[in-house]
């Protein structure tokens, strides 16, 4: 396949990474040379200093040839425009990143299909979307629904006081199969486990789990579950407010904006349940004053990696259970997890993943990148007479890195062990380390 990439910022740059592993022809564009000289001489990643809105430019990258184009630079109207003149110059699909969320409208598709922008994210709000997840379910360090949310990943940090600790995996497998564990990160190591390793305090684990059955997964894990009702953000960013307006009414939240005259906007965009101050969540005075001791929930969404990471250490010292970090510095992601405070957000990662969904050939209707263990999870439709309908489960000599986690047979969930057999059309969670998801996909077809 051939993919232009518009915008060598860290989505760009990250998605063209993934794709030139992959063996794909990128072309990774930018006005600005600087952005295009990080590129190691490892990749096969093609360069061209440009605008993405130049005719004479996008001709020079042969966008008449290209299976792919996508928008990515910091601003949405080039990408719109990019989009729009790459599909009338032959480009066979576009996808956009956009910040307007009545693009994504249901009603508003049809009207940007016909314009040729055929897919579009807008990535602040699938940030939201993620910390709303991450409150309703403090127990958990992430959570990602599949198949229609029939099949649930959880990926949770295993207390000393776990029924697990210390148990090899083929010693559970004998109980009743209520969970399937894909994956074990100890440290800044991610495992996909066989019944030999053993699950050590202080895991993050990550289980797969049929609906009926997902609420004793905080129980085995050693963890209470309670109900988030008092939460305090620091930063009023885009992610910020599109937050407040997920979270339900109920919630009593606390919005904290260290810069004045955006503290008066805020309030004219932010529902009733929200009070705004204008304060720096560092100010271990001001949190103390204003009841950081009784809060359920801190979210630090400030545009800079460090200060969200140190006002969530600090809300830790202050009791407050749950905790979410905005990392959009991919350095400190694995310095973050270390530090225990609790959920990571990364609104590239997320991005990245959604465009990832976007461009792969079978019939993968939902993939995830998981920010703390550099894995992706995919939801992949069996065809008839693929490999991996030959023959049982412990059979298949499945790719290195790759699991599966459960499947959806006929709109019923179950997990998988060794015995299964997959049928055509089974929905299949497939559970991949690195950069396996493209070999995990051959067994499919």
């Amino acid at each position: 396949m051939r993919i232009v990439i518009a915008g060598a910022g860290a989505v760009g740059t990250h998605l063209a990474k993934l794709l030139s592993a992959e063996n794909q022809d990128v072309v990774l564009m930018d006005a600005d040379k600087e952005k295009l000289n990080f590129l190691g001489s490892n990749l096969e990643i093609m360069t061209m200093t440009g605008s993405c809105t130049s005719l004479k430019d996008l001709m020079e990258v042969d966008i008449k040839e290209a299976d792919f184009f996508i928008g990515v630079t910091p601003d949405e109207s080039t990408n719109i425009t990019a989009c729009l003149l790459a599909a009338n110059m032959g480009a066979k699909k576009t996808f956009a990143r956009i910040d307007n969320y009545e693009y994504l409208l249901p009603k508003n598709k049809e009207f940007f299909e016909k314009l040729g922008i055929n897919s579009m994210v807008y990535p602040e709000m699938l940030a939201a979307k993620e910390i709303v997840s991450a409150l309703k379910r403090p127990w958990v360090r992430q959570w990602i629904e599949l198949c229609d949310g029939n099949i649930l990943l959880a990926g949770i940090k295993i207390r000393e006081n776990s029924e697990l600790v210390n148990k090899y995996l083929f010693d559970l497998s004998s109980k009743d199969k209520k969970f399937h564990i894909v994956a074990i990160k100890r440290k800044n190591v991610t495992i996909i486990p066989t019944g030999k390793d053993m699950i050590l305090a202080g895991d993050i684990v990550f289980f797969t789990a049929t609906k009926e059955n997902v609420n004793e997964l905080p129980v085995i894990a050693g963890k209470a579950s309670f109900e988030v009702k008092n939460i305090m953000i620091m930063g009023g960013s885009r992610i910020a407010i599109r937050t407040c307006q997920y979270l339900p009414d109920s919630t009593n939240i606390k919005l904290l904006e260290s810069d004045k005259e955006k503290s008066y906007q805020l309030l004219e965009k932010l529902p009733k349940n929200v009070t705004v101050f204008h304060n720096d969540g560092r100010n271990a005075e001001f949190l103390l004053q204003e009841g950081i001791k009784d809060i359920d929930a801190f979210v630090a969404v400030t545009g800079n990696s460090e200060a969200n990471i140190l006002a969530c250490m600090a809300a830790k010292r202050f009791g407050v259970r749950k905790t979410v970090a905005e990392v959009e510095n991919m350095d400190y992601m694995s310095m973050a997890e270390n530090l225990d405070i609790g959920s990571i957000i990364n609104k590239k990662l997320i991005t990245v993943s959604n465009i990832y969904r976007f461009l792969l050939s079978a019939d993968v209707s939902n993939v995830k990148s998981l920010t703390i263990a550099n894995a992706d999870v995919a939801e992949i439709i069996a065809r008839p007479n693929s490999y991996v309908t030959k023959k049982e489960v412990k059979k298949l000599t499945l790719p290195k890195n790759v699991t599966l986690g459960g499947l959806i047979r006929n709109g019923e969930p179950m997990m998988i062990d060794g015995d299964t057999l997959i049928e055509p059309y089974d929905h299949v969670v497939v559970f991949c380390l690195d950069d396996t998801l493209r070999d995990a996909e051959k067994m499919f077809h």
